[in-house]
């Protein structure tokens, strides 16, 4: 396997625009282990392997636990997520696959008993900006191995 193009180099610009995007969700007060599990799930669903390797190890560095990554695949059956977490990584598989059913009203409103207005518009950023860099990272040929979490934060 190669890498199909460096995009990086193309268009510096397009790293640029969504590192912007990054440092939004980054600031946003949301808790940086949650980020990681939205992360690492949507990079599941859209099965972005570079994203895989870059999350679970960003995760653990964030102190995650290895059976909370490992489970994340079958979240709703493992009791260990909070109920804000279950509701975070709900909408991030609605969001993820927004095609399959939009965002229902019914999981609408169960975020929001979780997370306010703000904090619901922080959590869709960090969902579609991670389903921007899946989008990406496949379709570019991005490979997984050598990121290493001190060299990106």
């Amino acid at each position: 396997m190669e890498v199909r193009l460096d995009y990086t180099k193309v268009r510096p610009e397009s790293l640029q625009a969504l590192l912007k995007l990054e440092g939004y969700v980054k600031k946003s007060g949301l808790d940086p282990k949650l980020v990681e599990l939205i992360k690492i799930r949507a990079s599941q669903i859209n099965g972005c392997a570079y994203c895989l390797d870059m999350h679970t190890k960003d995760a653990r560095a964030a102190g995650e636990t290895e059976q909370r990554i490992y489970l994340l695949t079958a979240w709703r059956e493992a009791p260990f997520y909070t109920e804000s977490e279950r509701a975070a990584l709900a909408l991030t598989e609605a969001v993820t696959r927004i095609s399959d059913a939009g965002v229902p009203e019914e999981l609408f409103e169960k975020v929001r008993r979780h997370f306010d207005e703000e904090q619901y518009v922080d959590l869709i950023m960090a969902i579609n900006a991670i389903n921007c860099w899946n989008r990406i990272a496949i379709s570019t040929g991005m490979l997984p191995g050598d990121y290493q979490p001190s060299a990106h934060k």
